[in-house]
């Protein structure tokens, strides 16, 4: 009954979505990076938009994925059994993904555009039309270890070892020519040997559909790591991390350096870190918000750009951003998780995401990947975590970078790369503009004072050999990434 089910499943499947102009990606031989299929570099920049599918009309889709595109995000992170009662609160159109909540059952009928699966092919379609590769969670973790989910009556458990793996042959065949980086887990923590079998089942199904031809990853819960959970698992191309929404001082920096270390080598990046507009919780301030008095903080653009500067300098392949009004689409009068208070197409302008379009073309315009963290660089850090610079020096000895989270005086050890005639610049993440500093002698320590200093006046200095011609700083710089019709 099972084998015969699984063979309609890929009747109805065949043919939903043609072949993309998107290339494959794959790991670098290195086992640090992703590149693309013909050995490029490809710089993951993520967005979480974790209820696209789930919420948003076409028009809507359209005007998200636009954005995004726009200011070079090139993965949307996206999941087919959303969190929010995604089982049984319908899609825009009054549509939901299985029948009664079977996940050997997608509910997909005759015709175009007529089912949620319909919907789900247009946001994967257009997406990849714009150089977006969809970053594809099959569900949501609560769907197999429901731990903190509010409800189980709407939210249940509803995966096993077979029909994850019945299910997972039907999205990856489903999906099989489109532009995704699968993501497993889908932050929920793997407790016993069932849940990790219901992850390997779910693997196991698309990896027999689609022949290793996309990326997989893991999804974990917050201040944890694929590392933690499916680290051995021959499924796994890279890892991921979730550094998440206690405190701006978090140190994903530490996590990510830690688990490249890790045998065999595989890429990593924080795939969700404190989201801009998201209220801070940890150190007793989530606790607090209800005394009188007491005035909420929440994350903005400074602290996303210290976690992605931090994490890349690190050794992370790229990085995720994320909103707390856009992952879940909130718009009044619909209720928010966790005090949302801006509507998601007021969000969109936010200027962190912005900025983060901006990290990604400055790590490009220089070989971001022969960078490894170097802490001798820096003549005594600073204490403070909040404070820490940090600074990574290139395997060649040509370049260095450094990221001051507050501006200020920064010693370096410049003596540590191999040109004589050096070339300095400041290059400020807030504004995609660079100030050449100078060409200069190499010494054993030289001293940088930054343009400004204090919260929200962080800087990132290159010093470079000054006869390498690498592109000016502070431009566009897309040289890597295909062309789109």
């Amino acid at each position: 009954m099972l084998r015969s089910l699984v063979c309609l499943m890929f009747v109805f499947s065949s043919g939903f979505l043609a072949a993309n102009d998107l290339p494959r990606l794959k790991v670098s031989e290195n086992g640090r990076y992703l590149q693309y299929e013909d050995s490029n570099p490809f710089f993951y920049l993520g967005d979480t938009s974790w209820e696209l599918f789930h919420r948003l009309n076409r028009e809507e889709v359209d005007r998200y994925l636009e954005d995004r595109a726009a200011k070079g995000f090139n993965v949307i992170q996206a999941v087919a059994l959303a969190e929010i009662n995604g089982l049984n609160d319908p899609n825009a159109y009054g549509h939901k993904p299985l029948i009664n909540q079977d996940p050997t059952k997608p509910d997909v009928k005759d015709g175009p555009e007529n089912d949620y699966w319909d919907h789900v092919d247009y946001c994967v379609k257009k997406a990849n039309s714009l150089g977006l590769y969809i970053g594809f969670l099959p569900t949501w973790g609560d769907k197999w270890n429901l731990k903190w989910a509010a409800n189980s009556k709407f939210n249940p458990e509803i995966f096993t070892p077979a029909n994850a793996e019945v299910y997972g042959k039907w999205i990856g065949s489903r999906y099989k020519d489109a532009g995704v980086i699968w993501i497993l887990g889908g932050d929920r923590p793997v407790e016993n040997d069932t849940h990790r079998a219901i992850n390997t089942a779910t693997a196991k199904g698309i990896r027999a559909v689609d022949g290793k031809a996309h990326l997989m990853t893991f999804h974990p819960s917050g201040s944890s790591s694929s590392t933690d959970h499916v680290k051995e698992a021959d499924w796994l191309d890279f890892h991921m991390m979730q550094s998440g929404h206690a405190r701006p001082d978090k140190p994903n920096y530490e996590r990510i350096a830690n688990d490249i270390r890790i045998a065999p080598n595989k890429p990593i990046l924080d795939g969700e870190p404190c989201y801009e507009d998201h209220p801070l919780r940890g150190r007793d301030h989530w606790e607090r918000r209800l005394e009188p008095g007491f005035t909420l903080k929440w994350f903005d653009e400074f602290d996303v750009r210290v976690a992605g500067y931090r994490g890349v300098l690190a050794g992370a392949c790229g990085h995720t951003y994320g909103n707390h009004n856009i992952w879940q689409m909130w718009a009044p009068p619909r209720e928010p998780v966790t005090v949302a208070r801006t509507p998601w197409t007021d969000a969109l302008k936010h200027p962190g995401a912005t900025q983060m379009g901006y990290l990604k073309e400055f790590f490009l315009a220089r070989p971001y990947w022969k960078m490894t963290r170097d802490d001798s660089l820096i003549i005594k850090p600073s204490d403070n975590v909040e404070e820490r610079p940090l600074a990574a020096i290139s395997q060649d000895g040509d370049f260095l970078v450094a990221y001051l989270p507050v501006g200020g005086t920064l010693n370096i050890a410049t003596g540590k790369l191999k040109a004589e005639k050096l070339r300095g610049w400041w290059f400020n993440p807030r504004q995609n503009t660079a100030q050449l500093i100078g060409t200069f002698g190499k010494k054993e320590t030289t001293e940088f004072v930054a343009m400004s200093q204090g919260r929200n006046n962080d800087w990132v200095l290159v010093v470079e050999d000054a006869l390498k011609q690498y592109p000016r700083l502070g431009t566009t710089y897309n040289q890597y990434e295909p062309k789109m019709k």
